[in-house]
């Protein structure tokens, strides 16, 4: 199949698909003379390029698709996707931590005297 096809089967555009072949990510795509000739596996790799990026990946972290000519490093990709997940448990703690601070500044702010009188002011 030709680029427009894998673009409307993987919603990627051409553009993008020629930048993931530039980078390695979809390995030696065949070519027709000056036409590149894509398989049901390109279609696939698509796919889950896509779907990486979906989930926050960044190209350059999808190196495990490199110059893979049968299967992606499978192992590969559950080390990153650990790693990813072991950094957004402590994305989430972080931002509970701030929270908790935001919390803590509203509640010291209500009780204020001042901000109290100046609420009383501002009702009447």
């Amino acid at each position: 199949m030709y680029i427009g096809e894998l673009a409307k089967l993987t919603g990627a555009s051409p553009k993008a698909i020629r930048h993931y072949e530039t980078l390695g990510l979809l390995g030696a795509v065949q070519r027709s003379g000056a036409y590149r000739v894509y398989a049901d596996r390109d279609v696939l790799l698509l796919r889950l390029i896509r779907q990486a990026q979906g989930l926050g990946f960044k190209l350059s972290e999808l190196h495990f698709l490199k110059n893979t000519q049968s299967q992606p490093d499978w192992q590969q990709l559950k080390r990153l996707l650990a790693s990813k997940r072991l950094s957004i448990a402590n994305e989430i703690k972080h931002l509970e931590q701030l929270d908790s601070q935001l919390a803590a500044l509203s509640l010291e702010i209500s009780a204020c005297p001042e901000v109290q009188a100046s609420l009383a002011a501002c009702i009447a």
